[in-house]
């Protein structure tokens, strides 16, 4: 039996339980950034993600008809900002549609431009990923871009994290496996 054949079957579940189960997949929240035409642009995303590690490539989800996705796609390259614990507010700024209209975003916060794809590196990230678009791909109702990792920079600190439908930070502690927990 085919993939395609298994996930045309009916699902027996209420939509509203999956949709709520989604909500425990913790991802760290970005701010995705691009400049085209010498307009910068910038939007929040929740899910990005190592899609291969030769070549480096990682992948991002958007929304469908992303503004985002069209820029980057026209321009070629992007920068990924992974978001510090302190940085909630660039989070919520970047996911509200309500902001200005191109580099007027960025006014009044602190960015230098990426050497490679002279989009906005926010000052206080957690690490910096300088992309060149390797492919866009429309996923469901959604758009995936997958993007070659040229340059990656990184910090230390909490990171920002968005999990069960909020912003969340703090201290990350290893977690203990069945073998240390039996040794203890």
């Amino acid at each position: 039996m085919s993939t395609l054949t298994t996930l045309r079957r009916p699902v027996r579940q209420d939509p509203a339980e999956r949709r709520r189960a989604l909500y425990h997949l913790a991802s760290p929240v970005s701010v995705l950034t691009v400049d085209h035409a010498g307009q910068a642009h910038g939007t929040t995303a929740s899910t990005v993600t190592l899609v291969s590690r030769e070549p480096l490539l990682i992948g991002v989800a958007l929304r469908p008809g992303s503004s985002f996705a069209r820029l980057a796609a026209a321009e070629g390259r992007f920068v990924v900002n992974v978001l510090d614990g302190g940085q909630g507010g660039l989070a919520r700024w970047f996911a509200d549609s309500d902001r200005p209209d191109g580099s007027a975003q960025f006014d009044g916060m602190p960015w230098t431009a990426d050497s490679y794809a002279g989009a906005p590196r926010l000052t206080g990230a957690l690490a910096h990923y300088s992309c060149r678009l390797h492919s866009s791909h429309r996923a469901g109702d959604g758009e995936v871009l997958l993007g070659y990792v040229v340059r990656a920079t990184a910090e230390s600190g909490p990171p920002l994290f968005s999990y069960a439908g909020g912003l969340v930070t703090g201290a990350l502690h290893p977690a203990r496996t069945t073998k240390e927990t039996s040794a203890s």
